[in-house]
């Protein structure tokens, strides 16, 4: 499956990586919270998406970019888990000369919790498309952050 990479202190870049947007979360420096920053829409070529990415991280000065990976309810790797996987040793390639690392956790049920999350605020329909993609990639980062001190 994926390879596990172990903690680097700093700050952390969540991705959420879609096929149309990228949902992008950072924590803070001390690695407990994690918020909502920004998304980033795809554009035609991924390496290009690879390269904002990483630029986007050390502009934040995340040491680590964690991405979201959409395994099947049963932890099983389907197609878009796959998918990920591919994406991630590309982004790695790209991560990998400039310091930072690159890993990934499972993001089951994320979009789902971001969305719940939303309609409880009172976020409506287009507001909340806008949204939805950075917001599950915070959900995403805080469980990592969190997986991290138990």
């Amino acid at each position: 499956m994926a390879r596990v990479t172990a903690r680097v202190a700093g700050r952390a870049l969540g991705i959420d990586l879609g096929s149309r947007r990228i949902g992008v979360a950072l924590s803070d420096g001390s690695g407990v919270v994690a918020t909502p920053h920004t998304v980033l829409r795809r554009g035609a070529e991924p390496a290009a998406d690879h390269r904002a990415i990483v630029a986007l991280a050390r502009e934040l000065g995340a040491a680590t970019i964690v991405v979201g990976l959409p395994l099947s309810l049963s932890g099983a790797l389907g197609p878009a888990a796959r998918g990920v996987l591919a994406e991630v040793e590309a982004l790695r390639a790209v991560a990998g000369p400039e310091g930072i690392a690159v890993v990934v956790h499972d993001e089951r049920l994320t979009t789902v919790t971001a969305q719940g999350a939303l309609r409880e605020a009172g976020v409506k329909g287009p507001a909340r498309r806008e949204v939805v993609d950075k917001v599950a990639a915070a959900v995403m980062l805080q469980s990592w952050l969190d997986a991290g001190r138990r």
